[in-house]
């Protein structure tokens, strides 16, 4: 179960910076009487994140009622890409709403139609087609029904779907069995046989899949994908998909490239859809377009969601044209499917990401994350166990002396107090130690540098 931060209003040091300012106890007492009264009528679930009532945000920086300005090292979830309440995001918003359309279902927009035909551009898939959808979990499912489905023209038994353990691929009940935390998907109780995880090449736990280790081959990395899949009895001519995140939602660790590389080669042989979950990865926030860019190979289906809009709630999948015109008229739909305002959002976003060079500043700060990250660590090797990530999405994970156990409980006070110093992070995820460092892709050096002090100092704070 994750943490409840604290309503209990503390006197903290007050901060007036250029980019931060802390005015009030923290939390802030107003925000924390609201918070009080919501608690009366929300599930105990809403109440995971650090006591802040966002007022406006704008930028990289979130606001309050009572002046109190935070860094945002978030993107409210990975998902303002192209900043906080963007002006050309906004516009488009506006201008949809008092054009006067709000919904129209699947009947044709002009606002999806110039959104498909700009997604359809930019992923570079051959002849691809584009299904619009609503979350992330949405796309993933999505894919999943894409996947079992082209698997059972070829075979009754080609219907099994293999993802990779610690993957988190959303909350639905297919998502949740595709994702690969055996916590998060203990409710189900009768668990799809079919659906099974095999071990991410992940640095950290395996030094199979450690890059940097003089040992280190591809060969031997997905030789451990072959056996796993050998161990569990997977006959490859009854895999219908493979699904992984394009880097680990928990991590920020994407796959090693010729290990990429070599399970492209692997479902190609076996006429086994490749799928990757680009919802945190997509638009950009890897320091390219999308993250499997990096590896140099091309998928079959791709899953956006998050930073797709900087703003609105919109997801879809991407495809081969002979999967994803699989289903006939009617036969695969959503009631929110393209939402004119959803879809007018979405491409000024992605518009805005491209004419403003967003991609190729996320790679350029990404390289100052790096630095500044393994310094820190450096500083606390005896407690942050792990760095790893790529662009603009960094994970610090925070480990026990001495071990590769996880440490909840301090990366849960470093965000509490980041927080208390004018810094936003969301809650550890992932193992419940990870910190994540996602801030939007148009921020500057300058208030990235300050973010990143700002974090350190919180770090030397809790750690002594």
């Amino acid at each position: 179960m994750g943490r409840q931060f604290s309503l209990e209003p503390r006197n903290v040091k007050l901060v007036d910076t250029k980019y931060r300012k802390i005015k009030t106890q923290i939390p802030n007492p107003e925000s924390t009487s609201l918070v009080r009264r919501m608690r009366t009528c929300e599930p105990v679930s809403m109440s995971g994140q650090p006591v802040i009532v966002w007022d406006a945000a704008k930028g990289c920086q979130v606001y309050d009622k009572s002046g109190n300005c935070w860094i945002d090292f978030s993107s409210g979830v990975v998902v303002t890409n192209a900043g906080h309440c963007n002006p050309e995001v906004q516009k488009a918003i506006l201008e949809t709403v008092e054009h006067g359309l709000l919904h129209s279902y699947c009947f044709p927009t002009e606002q999806r139609g110039r959104l498909e035909m700009r997604i359809s551009e930019l992923v570079p898939i051959p002849d691809n087609r584009v299904f619009l959808l609503t979350t992330g979990a949405e796309s993933t499912e999505c894919a999943i029904k894409l996947a079992r489905t082209y698997g059972a023209l070829k075979s009754d038994t080609k219907i099994k779907i293999v993802t990779f353990e610690d993957a988190f691929h959303g909350r639905t009940m297919g998502s949740q069995q595709a994702g690969g935390s055996p916590a998060g998907k203990a409710w189900i109780k009768n668990l799809d046989k079919d659906i099974l995880q095999v071990p991410f090449p992940n640095a950290f736990k395996y030094q199979w899949a450690d890059e940097k280790d003089e040992d280190y081959s591809d060969d031997r990395c997905f030789a451990m994908f072959l056996k796993s899949l050998e161990d569990a009895g997977v006959n490859p001519k009854e895999i219908a998909g493979v699904m992984t995140e394009t880097f680990q939602g928990g991590w920020c660790q994407l796959m090693p490239k010729g290990f990429v590389q070599r399970l492209r080669k692997f479902c190609t042989e076996h006429d086994i859809l490749l799928i990757f979950d680009e919802v945190q990865a997509g638009f950009g926030r890897t320091g390219k377009m999308f993250g499997f860019l990096h590896a140099e190979v091309t998928p079959d289906l791709i899953c956006c969601g998050k930073g797709i809009s900087s703003s609105l709630p919109l997801s879809c999948v991407v495809g081969r044209s002979d999967v994803m015109n699989l289903y006939g008229p009617n036969q695969m739909t959503s009631t929110h499917t393209g939402n004119p305002v959803c879809s007018a959002a979405a491409l000024a976003s992605m518009n805005y990401i491209v004419g403003h060079g967003l991609v190729e500043n996320a790679a350029k700060m990404g390289e100052v994350c790096e630095k500044k990250l393994r310094e820190i660590q450096r500083r606390y090797p005896d407690h942050i166990g792990f760095v790893c990530g790529v662009g603009l999405a960094w994970a610090v994970i925070f480990t026990k002396p001495g071990t590769k156990e996880m440490d909840c409980e301090t990366a849960c006070d470093v965000v509490e107090r980041s927080f208390e110093k004018g810094l936003l992070f969301f809650a550890p995820v992932g193992s419940g130690a990870t910190i994540k460092v996602c801030p939007p892709l148009m921020i500057s050096e300058e208030i990235l540098r300050e973010g990143l002090d700002t974090f350190e100092e919180a770090v030397s704070e809790v750690l002594g």
